[in-house]
């Protein structure tokens, strides 16, 4: 004989914040990712697109775009490694690290980011028409002081 659970026997799942953060980044991620891959900067809707949001003017050491995404050194290789046979980010020695090496963005990289700002001005232009300027600005600063800051993630 089989005994049949009642309703109350399975825990709802309440309706939250981070459902709703996170529902609403999926739908920027598909949006931002389609632009990037219609104006030819596929790799920026995938793993290795991540990378070129840690680096900085001057490039950046692997083990620290390693630290900043928060993978191993040999998953930034590999990814590094793909960039660079794309052309998007190029690797030149470390001024403060002889045996080092910087990964810097090349032209083609560059004008990725170029393009990736123009994308995300255009979502953040959508989402302002939707919900004005005053209660889009006022989300800006609600999800500001939510942040606490740690930019690990």
């Amino acid at each position: 004989m089989v005994k049949k659970l009642d309703d109350n026997s399975f825990p709802l799942l309440i309706d939250h914040v981070g459902w709703r953060i996170g529902r609403l980044f999926k739908q920027w991620k598909v949006e931002f990712d389609a632009e990037m891959v219609a104006l030819g900067h596929g790799f920026m809707a995938e793993a290795r697109g991540a990378v070129i949001g840690h680096l900085r003017p001057a490039g950046a050491p692997q083990a620290a775009i390693a630290v900043s995404l928060g993978i191993s050194k040999q998953a930034v290789q590999q990814l590094v490694d793909e960039l660079e046979m794309e052309g998007v980010v190029s690797r030149i020695p470390n001024p403060d690290d002889a045996r080092g090496k910087l990964v810097v963005l090349t032209a083609r990289g560059a004008e990725a980011i170029r393009a990736g700002n123009r994308v995300k001005q255009q979502i953040e232009e959508r989402y302002r028409a939707r919900l004005g300027e005053a209660r889009f600005s006022a989300l800006m600063e609600a999800l500001d002081k939510l942040y606490d800051g740690d930019d690990r993630m």
